[in-house]
């Protein structure tokens, strides 16, 4: 999935607006679709997310996170660090970019609090909460069978990091 700008012209006046993008294979090789239309951006704000999260969300800025561009004003660390390439070694690789967007939609729309005010706890490990955003943001993600979810997407993704449930309490047999 990718996000791509799209722009047309109304009243002689350009508009431009963002789409969420999914690419697939087809017999007839690789097509696109639109998800989502996520709304127009003016050009004239320095951070057109911020807008598009003040409308979506009703505030007046979204916090900032690891990924917002850094703002004129913030002090820039321009000490450099030597790495020794050699020594680098990737561990445990994860997909991240789907699932943070998923679960960033899924929070942005308040269903995480609708669901925990309306399903409380009771005897289970995991809430039954994290259960549906998990569901959920799979579905979106690579949309499976629940034993697939489980047994195989769970653990490659960084949901375990991101909603603090390990992998070994992802499974199919609920008990309540």
């Amino acid at each position: 999935m990718f996000l791509r700008r799209c722009q047309r012209r109304k009243n002689g006046k350009p508009h431009h607006y963002w789409a969420l993008v999914e690419s697939y294979r087809t017999a007839r090789g690789s097509r696109q679709r639109v998800v989502a239309y996520l709304g127009e951006l003016k050009g004239s704000e320095p951070n057109g997310w911020a807008q598009l999260g003040r409308r979506l969300e009703g505030k007046a800025r979204p916090p900032l996170s690891l990924f917002d561009p850094p703002h004129q004003d913030d002090p820039v660390d321009e000490e450099p660090v030597q790495v020794n390439l050699q020594e680098v070694r990737f561990e445990r690789l994860r997909d991240f970019g789907d699932v943070w967007l998923a679960l960033g939609l899924w929070r942005l729309l308040g269903l995480d609090a609708l669901l925990t005010e309306k399903m409380p706890n009771g005897r289970e490990e995991v809430p039954w909460a994290a259960v549906a955003a998990i569901l959920t943001i799979a579905r979106f993600c690579e949309p499976s069978s629940e034993l697939h979810i489980e047994d195989h997407w769970y653990a490659r993704t960084a949901l375990e990091d991101l909603l603090g449930v390990s992998a070994e309490k992802v499974h199919t047999d609920r008990q309540g």
